[in-house]
């Protein structure tokens, strides 16, 4: 029986030009992102690895670190004890520190027996129908208008995207945000679908409602976390739901399994949540879909990554990957660190507005290691 007997976590930096710190569009600015990569070694030779994507925050650094010393010595095989065991561990932070470590260990057992996680998923799709998923607008000559929403709508359009979400203005100004989706809905009308995420923004509920009504109007596929409540309060989401025709999305903010049947069962989302990355691993987030399967409901994935396309192409009740953040004049944010050709940025979507499912062995998508090295600015090792 195979054993862990190292585990690592590659603190590295890169750079992203022309963006702020608050994801907007920033011609002439250079933004330093901070995020890690972990590798699980094996005494019988057994590898994996991943680097996070969106979700290699520092908060979500300090969890990997206190999960890490957990691991050693454990049949990386077990994945569902391990994901059991990690989750009671860090019980009392939030269950972060579980995510990059159980996609690393899928990584590891899918290069173990030769085949792709997809396929250990039961995976059936090789293409993923994508929306663009915009950054936030901004007062820099981006995404700063109606109209240059809509232009950048005709651009996706035109690489292929049938489907695009708006992220508004970090001002929280509701008739503002009404107008655009107004706009938007007449402009776009029978050529994409559009969505609304409203990022938590809106201060009030009824700046909430006052946007959903517009949403309504617009025929927007649904509209999410729109309120200061950060996107974690059934029962305001309830009181919105009941008033709006537009479904909402919510639970991107409420981690696990557990706090997410909560939701459906109060009635207070119509889409569910998920992420690889944030909500426990592939472990935790094939969990939410199937729980949202069972209550008749969609799983929609947050974010874009390796993991997150593994995912998608077992799941049945879904229906887009979201390709985030991407604008005009700026890259889609993603690290630069996944080789043979994988890519997350807008203009390598299909004609047919899909990605493509890596099929290589683990998530099929080696890691440049070089670069993070390169780029490293802090290393750690836990080992018997």
């Amino acid at each position: 029986m195979a054993r862990i007997d190292q585990v690592e976590v590659h603190e590295y930096s890169y750079d992203v030009a022309n963006m702020a710190a608050n994801r907007t569009y920033c011609p002439g600015t250079q933004l330093s992102i901070g995020t890690f990569a972990v590798t699980i070694r094996c005494d019988d030779g057994a590898v994996g690895e991943y680097a996070l994507v969106h979700g290699g925050k520092k908060a979500h650094l300090g969890q990997v670190l206190m999960a890490a010393p957990l691991l050693i010595g454990r049949d990386p095989m077990q994945r569902q004890l391990i994901y059991d065991d990690l989750k009671r561990a860090l019980r009392q932070v939030g269950f972060l520190g579980v995510s990059a470590w159980d996609i690393c260990l899928w990584d590891l057992a899918g290069r173990r027996y030769g085949c792709s996680v997809a396929e250990l998923l039961g995976g059936f799709r090789t293409r993923l129908p994508a929306y663009a998923s915009t950054v936030h607008a901004d007062r820099n000559g981006g995404l700063d208008s109606p109209e240059a929403f809509v232009a950048f709508a005709e651009r996706c359009c035109a690489l292929g995207f049938r489907a695009f979400k708006i992220h508004g203005w970090n001002d929280g100004d509701a008739d503002e945000e009404a107008r655009n989706v107004r706009i938007m809905g007449r402009a776009m009308a029978g050529r994409m679908t559009l969505m609304l995420d409203a990022a938590s923004e809106l201060r009030t509920f009824a700046d909430a409602l006052k946007v959903g009504h517009a949403c309504d109007e617009a025929g927007f596929f649904w509209y999410e976390d729109p309120m200061r409540d950060g996107g974690v309060s059934q029962h305001a989401h309830r009181l919105l739901r009941q008033r709006l025709r537009t479904p909402l999305l919510i639970t991107e903010h409420v981690r696990g399994v557990e706090p997410k049947a909560d939701w459906i069962a109060g009635d207070a989302t119509d889409f569910v949540r998920a992420d690889p990355e944030l909500d426990l691993g592939i472990s935790g987030t094939m969990r939410i879909a199937h729980l949202a399967e069972a209550f008749g409901l969609d799983v929609e994935l947050h974010g874009c990554g390796p993991a997150h396309r593994a995912c998608m192409a077992a799941i049945r009740n879904t229906n887009f990957y979201e390709l985030a953040l991407v604008g005009p004049g700026i890259r889609n944010p993603v690290p630069p660190v996944f080789d043979n050709g994988y890519s997350d940025q807008l203009d390598d979507v299909g004609p047919d507005g899909c990605y493509p499912v890596p099929m290589g062995p683990g998530l099929g998508v080696p890691i440049d290691w070089e670069f993070i090295a390169r780029h490293r600015t802090a290393l750690h090792i836990f080992q018997t």
